[in-house]
C-alpha cells in the first residue's frame, strides 16, 4: 500500500482530467448527436495547457497511451467470424483489397506532397479501416517525438469531419444512383471511417441497410489487426541501430486477435460483450482526450492545407475503388 499511495498521487490527477473530458465529449453526444470522438479530441485541445502541468502530465500520458491500447485490444471482442458468413467472397475480397489500396495511395501522397511517409500511413490506415480508432492504435506505434501527437490529434479530427459528412452525403449519392439496399449497405460499410457513423447512415437507408452496413464495417475493423502488425514491423525495421525496437507484434495486437478467435469459437458470452462494449467506447473517448490535452494547437495549425488535402484525396479514393465495382458488376 505504501507504494500505492505515490503511484495513486501520480496519476490520479491527470487520469481523472482525462475521464472528466470523456464523459463531457459522451454527453454532448448522448444529447446534442455531435460525434463523441470529435467532443473528445476538441475538449482536450481546449484544456491542453493541463498536458504540461507536472502535476496532471503522468496521468494523461498513462491514459493515452496505456488506457489507449487497452481499448485496442478489447475491440477484437466485436469481431466473429459468424458476422462475416454468407456475405460473398467477391464483396469481402473487395473491402479487403481497399484497405491495402489506400493505405498505399496515402503513402504515395505523402510522397508527393513532402509528408512523412509514417504520415501518410497514418492517415491511409485511419480512413481505409476505421476512422479514430485505427488512428489512435497506428498512432500508438509511432515514434515519441514532437509531431506524434499533433499528427493523430489532427487525422482524428479530420477523419471524423470527413466521416460526419459521408454519413449525411453517401445515402443521399446512393439512392441517386438507384443501388438496392444490399449495395448501399456494402459501399457505407466499406467506406465511411468510423463505426458509429456507418450505423446511423446505413440505418438512416433501412434496417436491412444497417445490418448489412455495421457487418461490413466490422471486417474492416478486424483487418486492424494485421495493419498494425505491418505497422509494427515496419518502424521496428527503421529504427535506429542501438535504438529501443518497437516489439515485434504489439502485446495490444495479441490481446485483439485472442478476443476475437474467443468470440469466434463462442467462448464470450453476449452478457460479457454488452459489459465491455461501454468500456471499449469509455476506454478510446479517454484516450482520444488525453490525446487532445497532450497537443499544442498553434503545433496542430502548422499541419497545414496539404495534410488535409491527404485526407479528403484518401477518402474520395476509397470511395472510387468501392464504388466503380459496384456500378459495373454490381456485387
Amino acid at each position: 500500500m505504501t507504494r500505492l499511495v505515490p503511484l495513486f498521487r501520480c496519476y490520479f490527477p491527470g487520469f481523472a482530467i482525462a475521464a472528466v473530458v470523456a464523459l463531457a465529449a459522451q454527453f454532448l453526444a448522448d444529447h446534442y448527436g455531435a460525434p463523441s470522438m470529435l467532443m473528445a479530441i476538441l475538449i482536450g485541445l481546449a484544456l491542453n495547457f493541463l498536458g504540461e502541468d507536472t502535476r496532471t502530465a503522468p496521468g494523461i500520458g498513462l491514459a493515452a497511451r496505456h488506457v489507449l491500447r487497452i481499448g485496442v485490444a478489447l475491440l477484437g471482442i466485436r469481431i466473429s467470424a459468424d458476422t462475416l458468413a454468407g456475405l460473398g467472397l467477391a464483396p469481402l475480397s473487395l473491402v479487403a483489397l481497399a484497405v491495402p489500396l489506400t493505405i498505399g495511395f496515402g503513402l504515395l501522397l505523402a510522397r508527393l506532397l513532402g509528408q512523412p511517409g509514417r504520415f501518410g500511413f497514418l492517415t491511409g490506415g485511419a480512413v481505409a479501416i476505421c476512422g479514430a480508432s485505427a488512428a489512435m492504435a497506428i498512432g500508438a506505434l509511432l515514434p515519441q517525438d514532437d509531431r506524434r501527437e499533433r499528427d493523430i490529434a489532427f487525422t482524428v479530427i479530420a477523419v471524423t469531419v470527413m466521416s460526419t459528412l459521408a454519413m449525411i452525403l453517401y445515402p443521399v449519392l446512393t439512392a441517386r444512383l438507384g443501388l438496392t439496399d444490399a449495395s448501399t449497405g456494402l459501399l457505407l460499410g466499406a467506406t465511411i471511417h468510423d463505426v458509429a457513423q456507418v450505423v446511423g447512415a446505413g440505418f438512416s437507408v433501412s434496417p436491412e441497410t444497417g445490418e448489412i452496413s455495421t457487418v461490413f464495417k466490422l471486417f474492416r475493423v478486424m483487418l486492424l489487426a494485421p495493419v498494425v502488425v505491418i505497422a509494427a514491423l515496419t518502424l521496428r525495421n527503421g529504427s535506429a541501430a542501438g535504438g529501443r525496437r518497437p516489439p515485434l507484434v504489439p502485446r495490444f495486437v495479441i490481446g485483439f486477435l485472442v478476443l476475437a478467435a474467443a468470440n469466434s469459437l463462442g467462448l464470450v458470452p453476449q452478457a460479457l460483450r454488452d459489459l465491455l462494449d461501454p468500456l471499449i467506447r469509455a476506454s478510446l473517448l479517454m484516450a482520444v482526450g488525453a490525446v487532445g490535452l497532450r497537443t499544442n494547437l498553434p503545433g496542430l495549425m502548422t499541419v497545414g492545407a496539404t495534410a488535409a488535402l491527404m485526407i479528403v484525396a484518401e477518402t474520395v479514393f476509397l470511395l472510387a475503388i468501392v464504388l466503380g465495382p459496384l456500378l459495373i458488376w454490381g456485387l
